[in-house]
């Protein structure tokens, strides 16, 4: 037989490609694909613990693909890749949708009368499908998990669902991103320690006999308590409390009376408390029960908190933000900048409550026309952060596999 020569292509391999040209080629022939998935998903958002045409949807995108997804109970769904042993990275797409009502005139607006995709959860849903299907068809060297996890719009967030359903289970590390419509599109937000805030919702009910508006001094003035409270609470707050915590308690809602002449029995007062330190988030409420029984007290008011407790903060541990970084560089030297601290909340939290991870800001913004926000109903993303998500979980995949076989030389 004749030995083929180097330039034999008919017998010779091809060379193996990287993880990120596998990426690039995928995206290459794929790309279209992937702008369907996300305007199918935008076109039918679905609200929290309701995803159920949306995990059927993802289910079928992976199983014809040759992937087994595992549902969890209700809604959503978690695919393994790779070596079922050994080291394990994670990354998490949320899939639930706000009820708000889309404005944005796009041809696949959302077909759900209430409801849309405001917060770019189509964006991060797709951005992790792709990434499970593109690495489906690669030769892994370290196991891969991706989540697609319900209801993270809700105070009850899926993420601890998920935790205890075993979603991390065996898992080493947790990335995700998160759509930044203030940030141009190729840009990758990133930060240590903090990203995000706690997110707490405070609710103050004041009682009181109630009486005529001619006699206060017979009764308790109920609206004058509420007042006080409005504006004594936060500012003792923030004597009581380290400002460089990002401490802050905002009320939005005041509700008593109903008549100019009468001093009303009950009043309550709501507003939300945000915090980018944990051990503050841990300990708050029950310096706010103290202030508020002190400024209360001499106006003779009774009152009862409901005290409903959110999300931690988003802590980026440092390892795995580097880690990150590194990926998002090996794209493009110029791609990352560092993110502001939000005070918004994200359920990504409870993840690193368990393992090290690291959430980056995606850029979505298209460098020419207006800078929309989250959760409003005009939010209009650049689709082409589409492939730039899926390349930088490609590249954090591909350099977690590096540190993986450097720790095991070691």
């Amino acid at each position: 037989m004749t030995k083929p020569t180097a330039t034999d292509k008919s017998t010779v391999a091809a060379p193996k490609l990287s993880l990120r040209e596998h990426i690039d080629d995928w995206l290459l022939r794929n790309e279209s694909t992937l702008l369907e998935w996300r305007r199918h998903l935008h076109r039918n958002p679905e609200l929290s613990h309701m995803e159920y045409a949306t995990t059927d949807f993802l289910v079928g995108v992976l199983e014809s693909h040759g992937l087994k997804p595992q549902r969890f109970p209700g809604t959503g769904l978690m695919v393994d890749l790779g070596p079922q042993t050994g080291p394990k990275i994670a990354f998490r797409g949320d899939i639930d949708a706000l009820p708000i009502t889309e404005t944005t005139g796009l041809p696949f607006s959302s077909q759900h009368a209430g409801v849309m995709h405001a917060c770019g959860h189509d964006v991060h849903t797709s951005i992790a499908l792709a990434t499970a299907v593109a690495l489906s068809s690669y030769p892994l060297d370290t196991g891969v998990r991706v989540i697609f996890q319900p209801a993270e719009e809700v105070m009850d967030g899926g993420a601890s669902q998920v935790i205890s359903w075993g979603g991390l289970d065996d898992v080493d590390q947790i990335f995700a991103v998160h759509a930044e419509p203030k940030l141009k599109v190729g840009r990758i937000g990133v930060r240590t320690g903090a990203i995000t805030s706690a997110s707490d919702i405070l609710e103050i009910r004041v009682s009181g006999p109630g009486g005529h508006s001619s006699r206060p001094q017979d009764t308790v003035d109920v609206v004058y308590a509420l007042s006080l409270l409005a504006t004594q609470l936060p500012g003792l707050l923030s004597r009581r409390v380290d400002p460089r915590t990002g401490t802050v308690l905002v009320f939005g809602a005041i509700n008593a009376g109903y008549a100019a002449n009468a001093i009303p029995e009950t009043g309550t007062i709501s507003g939300t408390i945000r915090t980018a330190d944990i051990k503050v988030w841990r300990s708050i409420e029950e310096l706010l029960r103290e202030l508020i029984a002190q400024i209360l007290a001499p106006t003779g008011a009774t009152f009862d908190i409901r005290y409903t407790k959110g999300v931690p903060p988003v802590l980026n541990d440092e390892v795995a933000t580097a880690l990150l970084v590194d990926a998002a560089r090996g794209i493009d030297p110029n791609s990352i900048v560092e993110a502001p601290q939000s005070s918004g909340g994200e359920d990504f939290s409870w993840y690193l409550e368990h393992v090290p991870g690291s959430m980056a800001r995606l850029g979505c913004w298209d460098g020419k026309g207006n800078r929309f926000d989250l959760h409003q109903s005009d939010l209009v993303v650049d689709e082409r952060a589409l492939a730039v998500g899926v390349r930088l979980f490609g590249a954090v995949a591909a350099r977690f596999a590096q540190a993986a076989r450097a720790d095991e030389l070691d």
